[in-house]
């Protein structure tokens, strides 16, 4: 398959291009072919994607590390490299398009069933902090922050080493779709998310 020979080239960081939170591209084209989404949907409509006994309580993530740690009662249970915004070691998110992950204290708002990024978690960003940081200024907070997993074209995770080692998203923070699908389940709306610098 052509893009496991491209994976083991030397060019590697050559072979991708990837923007945004919902168009990923790869080797200069767009991948059109869409997660199924179906099953998920029906998931979440009966509330049957939850382990009750994997439930976590807190997610807390540290920017500069590339950290995400998930605890229950105060144990932490899972620890998973992430990719961030472009501008990810540039500080905290202040308007729409800066390519920034947020920083402050947030809760998970909605789980989606994502044709382009697996599956995702949205965050409540903006808060009341970003609202007003940004209205100081005059711009825009933008909006739409989540955690999600790997474009189409590393459903398997074959270039999981490569897309989480470089920033990539928006402002979203990525993690690989194994990582993802341990979330989903352990993830309810309302899960605690605290996002350092």
């Amino acid at each position: 398959m052509k893009i496991k020979i491209l994976l083991g080239l030397a060019g590697i960081s050559a072979a991708f291009l990837m923007s945004g939170c919902g168009e990923p591209r790869a080797y200069g084209k767009v991948d059109n072919t869409p997660y199924p989404t179906q099953e998920c949907r029906q998931q979440l409509s009966r509330g049957t994607e939850i382990d009750h006994s994997q439930k976590i309580d807190k997610i807390v993530v540290y920017k500069k590390k590339r950290k995400l740690y998930a605890y229950r009662n105060g144990k932490k249970i899972y620890e998973f490299r992430i990719s961030l915004g472009k501008n990810g070691d540039k500080g905290n998110k202040i308007q729409a398009g800066d390519y920034r992950t947020p920083e402050g204290s947030y809760c998970i708002v909605r789980k989606k069933c994502d044709p382009r990024l697996y599956r995702s978690l949205m965050i409540s960003y903006p808060n009341a902090a970003d609202k007003a940081r940004a209205k100081a200024k005059g711009v825009k907070t933008g909006g739409y922050i989540t955690i999600h997993g790997q474009p189409k074209w590393n459903a398997d995770g074959h270039a999981d080493r490569y897309t989480l080692a470089h920033d990539w998203t928006e402002g979203c923070m990525a993690v690989s779709n194994k990582a993802m699908t341990a979330l989903w389940r352990a993830v309810h709306n309302g899960v605690k998310i605290d996002i350092h610098a």
